[in-house]
């Protein structure tokens, strides 16, 4: 389909999903929500896509809401907010996660609201040297949503995840780095080239084995530890008939670097 408020191509095993409004610096409109939507549905029904990469247009990353999209004025009638989270946000952060491919995002610029939660429910996030992570949400008497309240504090413990919600200060993407709320960063000219690397790593990964860490590390913040080695039980033994597997075996073997299919 064609799109207006993002930029969505498939090529070398690899989705890239660039959020691109770039005047209201990459900010969520209904609009933006429903292509985003129809761009996961292609990443997720695709074999051939073993990899997807979120970044930003121009100068951020996203902003979050684009609170023009939504009629609310002082002393006028009050919007249900829990609508547009069931049906666009909470969708979109359900997705992400459990999507059985990889989730890298690049955090080019700004993330705020919203648009930091989402970036912080990727698998991956590196984040260019000048790029800023804010829970503006009280700044406007809101409660952290897209999973914020949830991921924030498994991330970077309850004491900093309450101070970056109650006072919306920005927090640095060196300092994001240090508590573990990222994986990487990377200077600002040096952002594209990085990550272009790192998808094309992944893209050329065992694609299985990659999707079932996805999983393995995200039940545990959940699970027992008894339930935990259950699952690594399942998926290892799922994983050890796997294509990839074999090929990674003899490849070490062999002294060469693996070939995998992904399959």
């Amino acid at each position: 389909m064609p799109y207006e408020t993002i930029l969505f191509d498939i090529a070398h095993g690899a989705a890239r999903l660039t959020l691109n409004r770039p005047d209201r610096l990459n900010s969520f409109t209904v609009q933006m929500h429903t292509e985003v939507a129809e761009a996961l549905s292609a990443v997720e029904k695709r074999a051939d896509v073993r990899v997807l990469l979120i970044t930003g247009a121009g100068r951020g990353f996203c902003a979050g809401q684009d609170l023009s999209d939504r009629a609310v004025v002082p002393g006028g009638d009050g919007v249900d907010l829990g609508e547009s989270l069931e049906n666009r946000y909470n969708p979109l952060i359900r997705r992400l996660i459990a999507l059985r491919k990889p989730v890298v995002c690049a955090v080019n610029g700004v993330a705020a609201g919203a648009g930091a939660n989402i970036a912080f429910a990727a698998d991956i996030v590196i984040a260019a040297k000048s790029a800023r992570f804010i829970q503006s949400f009280s700044n406007i008497g809101l409660v952290p949503d897209s999973g914020g309240t949830w991921i924030l504090p498994r991330l970077a413990g309850h004491a900093r995840a309450l101070g970056l919600a109650l006072t919306g200060e920005p927090l640095s993407a060196e300092k994001a780095e240090s508590w573990g709320l990222i994986w990487r960063v990377i200077e600002d000219d040096q952002l594209k080239t990085e990550t272009d690397k790192l998808v094309e790593r992944l893209a050329n990964g065992p694609t299985k084995g990659l999707a079932a860490i996805k999983v393995a590390m995200r039940r545990g913040w959940l699970s027992s530890l008894d339930e935990q080695l259950d699952l690594e039980r399942d998926l290892q033994r799922e994983l050890g008939r796997s294509n990839d597997y074999r090929e990674g075996v003899a490849a070490f073997t062999e002294k060469r670097s693996p070939k995998f299919t992904g399959s």
